[in-house]
């Protein structure tokens, strides 16, 4: 169970939940060994106490955790603990794709397209390094606020399309392509279905399928055929639905085969939005047929833009062909099992009309190959006359004439949009062709170059080929591992990188040296672009723990856990902790220190006792106190504590008398005197008349002075 507050790996704070899926919770922490804020996402209890799931996730997150890109999220961290599995990812600022669609209802062509070429570029990385995301959608694309799109959730999506289709696992059936509706097999082109029915959600702000039910929607995507997105949208551009609809073909084969097929007709439908750049042909369900000029000249420009050789991409294509026609023509029996890993696509009368159709053709061709070679064979065997060859003309017939040859001159076509050059080179009745290419210094979509210069005669309805900018080139990383930071911010300076310091301890990378970098050497990112340097602190400190308020017992295992030592041990008195607590240790809590460094502690014995001292001087009493006090009279002194204590008891007539106490528990007390008057009587007469003297009377007196005694 995560709480606000707890530390997951002994380095991540739980701060706040900041997102819940259908299979985690998403928690904003904070990383305290690299000082950084970071995302956890969190296995929820049900696949956490799977051990199928649990596996299955934990082997595609570390491979998740190798994808270093700018359209990912990154991952940084995988781990358990306490039954707990989590990811540590990078912490993106942002709102998902699929609350900016609702938000804005539907996005325009244009940002929509760029969008999906973000997101592609993410996706092709991981492709190459052999990763399928397999759950691609809206909800897993995330757009920060300084417009950067990547793709999250890498590695959970593989381990949940292992379990059944239910709603609480597959909230993502409105997305899923028709073989992993199937329940088969699954590769990269299920990530490029997945994505057109994003780019389809974009565009229109609503998915194509939907029903009561995820069965329900996943039979959809097997049978049913994609509407247009121009079906409600009509303003949409013919470039950009071929493209939609390319992606979502039923079939694998007839969708793009890589994800650099597609950012090559993205970045082309920008540039041409009403050029139709894709042929989709539902009548030939992935036959073979006959190639046409725009479709030769569209796998030439995507040939050109991954610097790939046209004929061998053809070569190949005609023996994936062949061999899918002759798997589809071999006999399957009743009694057979199919493997399991192969398709279950439903049986389609329209390819085996194609098929057959192919078959005959295939035949025909064949015996005219046949007869050709037996008339060369048997021809040549005659009486050596080219008459007896009747496929042989002549020498006596004369020639057909040939046409007149016509020849126009090459124009400039450097620096002008393609459409334009294009146009021109038409009216010349010149043909050409496109290939695309990066380029820092040519604007998107104009003419770098063409094979025939400027001014050059060539004959008409020859072909041209052009090169035109497909916009800014990425710049390679260079490598700052293992060198200083002031040397690695020096060389990315140089190349037009800025520079973000971060700090981390390593047992194996000497102080001060670059331990790793983001993005990685020799990724192509553009110019500008912020590169992250982790710089070595030596060899890995411990993070010392909080003893204070825990008891001696308890602290002295923590520390010995934390791989430190306990140091001094002292015994006083403390108001701040209760007898037997811990009130202080030497490293505070939080600081980071060598392994084995030795931590003194102090123990409390209980709030320390007040003691007070009495240093008096008593004087004899004042006139204010006693007016009838005669000096020199005899005067009883006692000092009483405010707790009742007797400290003094005296006689005496002599003045001032000392009082010196120490140690009392009282903070004051009363001092009380009492002394002694003579009352002279009244005169009187005996019983003669004759006068009396008077006999004097003696009464006791007294009075009390408040004393206060000072603290110790």
């Amino acid at each position: 169970m995560v709480k606000i507050g707890m530390m997951i790996g002994d380095r991540y704070e739980v701060l706040e939940k900041i997102g819940t899926g259908g299979m985690s919770d998403v928690y904003k922490a904070k990383c305290h060994k690299l000082n950084r804020f970071v995302a956890i996402k969190v296995l929820k209890q049900e696949f956490s106490e799977n051990a199928n799931f649990v596996s299955k996730f934990r082997t595609e997150a570390q491979a998740a955790a190798g994808l270093m890109h700018p359209n990912i999220v990154n991952v940084y961290d995988v781990g358990e603990e306490n039954g707990i599995y989590y990811i540590v990812m990078e912490l993106v600022e942002g709102i998902t794709l699929k609350k900016y669609i609702e938000k804005k209802a539907r996005l325009s062509f244009k940002e929509a397209v760029s969008i999906a070429i973000q997101v592609s570029m993410g996706i092709e990385a991981a492709h190459n390094n052999h990763i399928i995301h397999r759950d691609i959608k809206p909800q897993n694309i995330i757009i920060s606020k300084d417009g950067k799109v990547k793709v999250t959730d890498f590695g959970i999506a593989k381990a949940a399309t292992s379990n059944t289709i239910t709603s609480n696992v597959m909230g993502s059936v409105h997305y899923t392509s028709p073989e992993q509706a199937r329940g088969g097999y699954s590769d990269e082109k299920s990530d490029i279905y997945s994505l057109g029915i994003t780019i389809f959600e974009m565009l229109t702000g609503r998915v194509p399928f939907n029903g009561e039910t995820t069965v329900a929607i996943a039979i959809k995507h097997i049978q049913e055929e994609l509407p247009s997105p121009k079906e409600f949208v009509p303003e949409i551009p013919a470039s950009v639905e071929g493209i939609v609809m390319k992606c979502c073909q039923k079939s694998p084969d007839r969708r793009y085969q890589n994800m650099q097929e597609l950012i090559a007709d993205l970045k082309q439908s920008l540039m041409n939005p009403e050029e139709v750049i894709v042929q989709n042909d539902p009548d030939m369900e992935a036959g073979t047929r006959k190639i046409t000029d725009s479709e030769r000249a569209q796998i030439k420009r995507r040939t050109a833009y991954h610097e790939r050789d046209y004929e061998e991409m053809e070569e190949r294509h005609s023996r994936e062909e062949s061999m899918r026609l002759r798997a589809e023509s071999e006999p399957v029996y009743e009694d057979e099992e199919e493997p399991e890993d192969e398709d279950d696509y439903d049986y389609n009368p329209k390819m085996e009309k194609v098929t057959t159709f192919l078959a005959l053709i295939a035949g025909v061709v064949i015996c005219v190959i046949v007869v050709v070679l037996a008339i060369k064979v048997f021809g040549d065997r005659g009486d050596g006359k080219e008459e007896n060859n009747p496929l042989i003309a002549s020498e006596e017939e004369s020639p057909t004439p040939s046409p007149e040859v016509k020849y126009v001159k090459m124009p400039e076509v450097r620096g002008k949009s393609v459409e334009e050059a294009r146009n021109e080179l038409k009216e010349l009745e010149i043909e050409s062709e496109v290939g695309y290419e990066e380029s820092d210094e040519v604007e998107m979509g104009k003419v770098i170059s063409a094979d025939v210069e400027a001014g050059t005669e060539i004959e008409a309805g020859s072909k041209v080929k052009l090169v035109a900018s497909a916009g800014p080139q990425g710049v390679e990383v260079p490598s700052v591992t293992g060198i200083s930071y002031e040397e690695a911010q020096s060389r990315l300076a140089a190349e037009g990188f800025t520079v973000t310091r971060e700090e981390a301890s390593s047992n194996d990378v000497a102080e001060g040296l670059i331990i790793s970098q983001v993005p990685a050497a020799q990724t192509k990112v553009a110019k500008g672009t912020n590169i992250t340097v982790i710089v070595s602190q030596g060899k890995e400190k411990i993070r010392v723990p909080n003893l204070i308020g825990q008891s001696e017992a308890d602290g002295r295992v923590e520390i010995q856990e934390a791989g430190l030592q306990i140091g001094d041990v002292a015994y006083e008195s403390s108001d701040e902790q209760g007898e037997g607590k811990i009130f202080y240790q030497s490293y505070s809590k939080g600081s980071y220190v060598e392994p084995g460094t030795t931590i003194d502690i102090r123990v409390s014995t209980g709030p320390k006792a007040v003691t007070y001292k009495c240093n008096a001087s008593i004087l004899a009493p004042s006139v204010e106190e006693a007016p009838d006090y005669s000096s020199g009279t005899e005067v009883l002194i006692t000092l009483v504590t405010d707790d009742g204590n007797v400290l003094l008891e005296t006689r005496t007539a002599s003045f001032p008398q000392a009082a010196n106490y120490y140690g009392l528990t009282a903070s004051g007390g009363t001092i009380t005197m009492t002394y002694t008057v003579t009352i002279e009587g009244e005169p009187g007469m005996d019983s003669e008349g004759n006068p009396i003297a008077p006999e004097p009377a003696t009464e006791e007196r007294s009075f009390t002075r408040r004393i206060e005694f000072v603290e110790e």
